[in-house]
């Protein structure tokens, strides 16, 4: 397995030649960050990080429903993600499909994100396994600077998730 950590705490790792596992230890409550994740009022106020300005977030929090992720990055110019949900455990795991906005792509190539939470000792643990159609997706994201904008959105997920305490 190969780590391809160079900031912030969450690590970043390449297991197999289509994954990529992010794990990401949070000093809050899983359901505190459970919260954060998935109530759209909570995400426009981390997802983004340092990067711009989220403007649109739709969760429909059950399998088969909707998500869309929307922000003006400080560029000027619009990113978007969305997906659909194909498992819910509250507080515990979510499993959904990840696209990219661009043209030129469509969902065969969404990523499948299976994000789970555990606590142990009033801390949480924060483990995402990316699994991607083929290595050339998995390397596009990484080599699209993801870490960088994850590492910053993650440090606000964790401000978030403890202003709720």
């Amino acid at each position: 397995m190969t780590t391809m950590t160079h900031s912030g705490k969450a690590t970043v790792m390449l297991p197999a030649e289509t994954e990529i596992v992010i794990e990401r230890e949070f000093d809050a409550p899983r359901h505190l960050v459970w919260r954060a994740m998935t109530e759209p009022e909570l995400i426009k106020r981390w997802w983004s990080g340092k990067r711009g300005e989220v403007t649109h977030v739709e969760v429909d929090l059950r399998v088969g429903g909707f998500w869309r992720y929307v922000m003006i990055a400080n560029e000027g110019f619009e990113v978007a993600f969305h997906g659909t949900y194909r498992e819910i455990v509250p507080d515990e795991k979510v499993v959904s499909t990840e696209l990219y906005e661009m043209e030129g792509l469509t969902e065969d190539d969404a990523t499948v994100n299976t994000v789970t939470l555990t606590e142990v000792g009033g801390r949480t643990l924060l483990r995402t396994l990316v699994s991607c159609r083929t290595r050339e997706t998995r390397d596009a994201i990484i080599e699209s600077g993801m870490e960088g904008g994850m590492q910053e959105a993650f440090d606000k997920l964790e401000d978030v998730a403890r202003s709720l305490v």
